[in-house]
């Protein structure tokens, strides 16, 4: 079994326990795509998985699962709130690579005011703090990045997978159960400026993410750029693509 299938093991049935979910459409050719690396004893056969979901609060849960041996492992699991609630995003990038794992879990904001961090970070941060031992901080990331994340961003490079197995399993698992029990409390929002506001932080943060995915590189290594552009724009990060549809 690969290194992030318990995450996703986990994540999928508390989802459906708590929340009433249905099926988010993934376009024809993004469900599960292979690729053949390497050559002689180093090939591998890798296979990218894409699962997607909504609840009415919840405007897409999705999943993307790489599994390539022990040396390529990542799971991009994300959550974007329905536009008429101010819930942050729930973001877990997991990566194992040759040179060591890469592990980034946060519940990210779409503002910085006080009370929202007060409502959304503040809760958040006995479990990060919790974590800090095990999972120490993962060094600097690049500065255009920082307004994406909350005080309580938990970014680390743990050296051994019984870390990835163990802590970061169980921060992830604490965090999620945090992050629904936002949006079981949330409550819409319905006046104009406010929801223009959410739409704009929704975007910008959308805009970044695709902008500068890491994963481009080696999916474009794997699949293609046409592919990995259509993947990002059309599934990973497709908020653009879903406002031109309701207009």
């Amino acid at each position: 079994m690969s290194l992030y299938q318990p995450f996703l093991n986990h994540a999928i049935p508390l989802l459906k326990e708590r929340l009433p979910l249905s099926p988010y459409p993934i376009p024809q050719g993004f469900e599960r795509k292979e690729a053949i690396t390497g050559k002689g004893k180093r090939q591998e056969t890798v296979v990218t998985t894409s699962y997607a979901f909504k609840s009415p609060k919840l405007r897409q849960i999705r999943a993307a699962h790489v599994q390539g041996g022990n040396s390529l492992q990542v799971l991009n699991f994300v959550i974007f709130p329905q536009l008429n609630y101010n819930l942050p995003f729930f973001g877990a990038d997991l990566v194992t690579l040759p040179g060591g794992h890469l592990i980034a879990l946060d519940m990210q904001p779409l503002f910085h005011d006080e009370a929202y961090k007060k409502k959304y970070s503040d809760p958040i941060l006995p479990i990060y703090q919790s974590y800090l031992e095990d999972l120490p901080w993962g060094g600097d990331f690049p500065e255009e990045a920082k307004p994406f994340f909350s005080p309580a961003f938990l970014w680390t490079r743990p050296q051994e997978t019984e870390l990835v197995e163990n802590q970061v399993l169980g921060a992830f698992k604490e965090y999620l159960e945090a992050y629904l029990n936002f949006v079981v409390a949330a409550e819409p929002i319905s006046d104009d400026q406010s929801l223009e506001d959410i739409q704009n932080a929704q975007l910008r943060y959308i805009g970044y993410r695709a902008a500068k995915d890491p994963a481009r590189g080696m999916f474009t290594r794997l699949y293609g750029e046409e592919w990995t552009e259509e993947y990002i724009h059309g599934f990973l990060f497709d908020l653009e693509r879903y406002l031109g549809s309701k207009c």
